[in-house]
């Protein structure tokens, strides 16, 4: 095999390297949404069957009674701490780094705190 013919042929290896190591980035990153989207839907599987049990055993579905109304920033507090973004830039999505200043600052408002 001549040099040019074995350089060519290291530049193609080299090239389908490229597009595979994007294919793998791309299926990373479907791996990640994926991930995500079934921690975030078995954790509201877990927490919606453990209220319907509650229910159940207080009867509230029974009498027709109603939630509090502070409830909602329970909730919204506790998705916070369990690891997801409750503020309007990245609501739904999960935190990597940290505390959310945006979030700390909606719950903030919410619990009637000052800024």
């Amino acid at each position: 095999m001549e040099r040019k013919d074995l350089f060519a042929e290291v530049e193609s290896m080299e090239e389908n390297i490229g597009r595979l190591y994007e294919q793998l980035g791309q299926l990373k990153r479907q791996l990640k949404t994926l991930l995500e989207d079934h921690y975030k839907l078995s954790l509201e599987n877990h927490n919606l069957r453990e209220r319907l049990q509650e229910r159940g055993e207080k009867g509230d579905l029974k009498e027709g009674k109603t939630n509090p109304i502070g409830e909602g920033v329970d909730n919204l507090g506790r998705l916070y701490y369990e690891g997801f973004h409750i503020c309007n830039q990245y609501y739904g999505s999960m935190r990597q780094e940290g505390d959310c200043l945006f979030c700390l600052s909606f719950l903030n408002k919410r619990l009637g705190g000052k800024e």
